[in-house]
């Protein structure tokens, strides 16, 4: 049987992506598209720094760049600074580019690592423009030119992630050809029907008694996993091992100075610190093993180490780190 019809389970930027990238797509396909979400339940809106992945998305929907710029509050950013991850002091940047080029076919960092291990004082990341361009707060952007050095990084952007998941639904309800073929339902969903045969997911039961039927449903509900893990039942592939931590605490504070052109990530005891610089504030996060800190000590790291006036009370948050065993189940 054709797929008619796709149900997107939640919000946020998850399903406000996997929405504005089918209305797109299926635009004249007679595809209908809804969405379900509840004001209810709250995002939770600390990832806020991108990489370039997000810039094509938003090339390949025909977005506007400067309109995306103005209403999610965001700023550019060409790499990230990894500081006292090697030791306490030190700290480099990884760019969203290349360092040097290649010569007589032999890759850039063969010819550094030779003339450092003559002596030559000069570090790596004097050879990558994005690396300098953030330690020294500028930006440009990439040229089409291939023989320009300009053409040899990408970039990506730090968002308010609400407000990008905003813009996106408004990009849906613009598209003209999908007019009663685009839905958003407002509400909470109170249980989810199964095909009693198959287990397949035939439709979601909300609180407010409306039942919304789908051919294929997306799940997009995070840390829940109202359909893939609660329903379903696909297991989780336990990452704990390799990434022992398992709690963030967030918060965002007001803006002291011009925001700078790259994320902040900051090694800390038993985790790491991320700064994140919009036009309109920063948001700040401390991620962390609860295994070898506590929530009051790592409250007491991230408010000891943040710029400018709070501007919202802690947000703590639960994970698990891994994977889902299937992407796709029934």
């Amino acid at each position: 049987m054709a797929i008619q019809k796709i149900a997107i389970i939640g919000g946020g930027t998850a399903g406000w992506m996997t929405a504005a990238a089918l209305c797109h797509v299926f635009e004249d396909t007679g595809l209908d598209i809804v969405l379900i979400e509840s004001d209810q339940i709250g995002t939770v809106g600390v990832g806020e720094a991108t990489i370039p992945h997000l810039r094509y998305f938003n090339e390949r929907l025909g977005i506007d760049e400067h309109a995306f710029m103005r209403e999610t509050q965001a700023t550019y950013k060409v790499g990230i600074e990894f500081a006292n991850w090697g030791q306490v002091g030190e700290s480099y940047i990884h760019p969203f580019g290349e360092f040097g080029f290649e010569t007589n076919g032999i890759a850039f960092y063969h010819y550094w690592l030779k003339a450092k291990a003559a002596g030559y004082p000069v570090p790596i990341d004097e050879f990558s423009l994005p690396a300098v361009m953030a330690k020294n707060g500028r930006f440009a952007y990439p040229s089409a030119n291939s023989r320009s050095i300009y053409s040899t990084y990408s970039y990506a952007f730090h968002i308010d992630a609400s407000r990008y998941a905003q813009f996106l639904r408004k990009y849906c309800e613009k598209k003209e050809k999908l007019k009663g073929r685009f839905l958003r339902i407002e509400g909470k969903i109170e249980s989810v029907i199964q095909d009693s045969a198959s287990g397949d997911i035939t439709s979601v039961q909300l609180e407010s008694g409306k039942s919304v039927h789908a051919d294929f449903f997306i799940d997009c509900s995070g840390f829940r996993s109202l359909l893939v893990g609660k329903t379903l039942g696909v297991g989780l592939e336990d990452w704990s091992r390799w990434l022992p931590c398992d709690r963030a605490v967030a918060v965002p504070t007001t803006s002291i100075e011009p925001p700078p052109p790259y994320t902040k990530a900051t090694a800390r005891d038993a985790g790491w610190q991320w700064k994140i610089p919009l036009q309109h504030r920063t948001g700040n996060g401390l991620v962390y093993s609860s295994e070898y800190m506590t929530d009051e000590e790592a409250a007491l790291t991230l408010t000891a180490n943040v710029d400018g006036e709070m501007l919202a009370d802690l947000n703590y948050l639960r994970f698990n780190t891994g994977r889902r065993t299937e992407s796709w189940a029934k």
